[in-house]
């Protein structure tokens, strides 16, 4: 028996269940909340990951009025419009969503130190 007669293995993916798209784990949609450190004590909350039917200029405006903070939504390539939001505020955030009805707290990530 020469070294050639020798089968290699198929390639296997081990993360092909969770790219697919049909997928139970994996199909479920997170509304993920980011403090960002800007300079000095300044931060900034990030909001990514709402539904494209949303309006986030309405949801803005009503987050900025809640928090007495200013805010804007950026229009980023890879992931979408972002909602920012200036100070700490993904406590408060995470509760307005979950409250008003657009987001289940079960699908709520919060990251951050």
């Amino acid at each position: 028996m020469s070294d050639l007669d020798v089968q290699l293995p198929t390639a296997f993916d081990p993360f092909a269940e969770a790219n697919a798209d049909d997928s139970g784990a994996g199909a479920k949609e997170y509304v993920h909340v980011r403090v960002q450190q800007r300079n000095g004590r300044k931060s900034l909350t990030t909001v990514q990951g709402l539904k494209k039917e949303f309006s986030y200029n309405k949801i803005l405006k009503d987050l900025k009025k809640e928090f007495c903070c200013n805010g804007t939504v950026v229009q980023d390539p890879e992931l979408g419009q972002v909602i920012q939001l200036q100070g700490d505020q993904r406590k408060n955030v995470s509760n307005f969503l979950s409250q008003t009805g657009i987001v289940k707290k079960e699908y709520i990530k919060i990251h951050g130190f």
